[in-house]
């Protein structure tokens, strides 16, 4: 059986990370049978490539999630994708990039940055550790966080320019998914997955961000997750 290694559920979210709510939506959605093992910083620290999620299938390891599901795909076929016509899977690929390598800096500034935000994931992630740990490991992993913000470039934006950043992406996909059911029509692929997953995790995390207020400007967001939730997490 696959064996999904991923972060522990937080914030009231299967998971609070995207990536791993990703896979985790992607497995039910395919009907792949799986189990979660029980998460642990020591599990984290010998992760092929030092980050959530990945799996063990048999002897097989696979690391990033873009790449686990290639390799469910060619491993145990693609029951959610192959109706997609050439021209739909380069539209999914781009609204799938616009996800996770735009969108999710400027989530991430929300969360880990701004003072509200990061009280709320100080607490959720490392609230729970003894003493003197818990006073350590969380200032010495935000300076982690916005070091790799500002790597990638968005933490070298302003607050407001990051927000703008974030609110032009969710008004393109709630563009895009108009009055739809999924997000490329009338029946699912895996686009939904990494949609559903970003999208509770602004929607339904209890942190009033300039994003969340956005993105509750869009009713057909709210029916999306509900119809998502109901359907692949009842």
């Amino acid at each position: 059986m696959i064996k999904l290694y991923q972060f522990a559920p937080a914030l009231g979210l299967p998971n609070a990370s995207p990536f791993c709510m990703k896979i985790e939506t992607y497995l039910r959605m395919a009907q792949l049978p799986y189990e979660t093992p029980t998460f642990s910083m020591r599990r984290l620290g010998g992760a092929p490539k030092g980050k959530m999620p990945y799996i063990e299938d048999g002897a097989r390891v696979v690391a990033d999630s873009s790449f686990i599901i290639d390799y469910l795909k060619t491993t145990y076929g693609d029951p959610l994708d192959g109706w997609l016509g050439a021209e739909q899977r380069a539209v999914a690929l781009a609204f799938q990039r616009m996800l996770e390598e735009n969108l999710y800096w400027a989530v991430v500034y929300t969360r880990w940055i701004e003072p509200q935000g990061w009280a709320l994931t100080r607490e959720s992630f490392f609230g729970q550790m003894p003493a003197p740990l818990k006073w350590i490991v969380p200032p010495l992993a935000r300076r982690g966080i916005a070091r790799e913000l500002h790597g990638q470039g968005m933490g070298r934006h302003s607050a407001q320019e990051i927000h703008a950043i974030g609110m032009r992406d969710l008004t393109a996909l709630a563009d895009f998914l108009g009055d739809k059911r999924y997000m490329m029509g009338d029946a699912p692929c895996s686009l939904d997955a990494v949609a559903y997953a970003f999208l509770a995790n602004l929607l339904w995390v209890p942190l009033e961000s300039a994003l969340k207020l956005h993105a509750r400007k869009f009713s057909q967001f709210a029916a999306y997750c509900e119809r998502m939730h109901s359907q692949y997490y009842p």
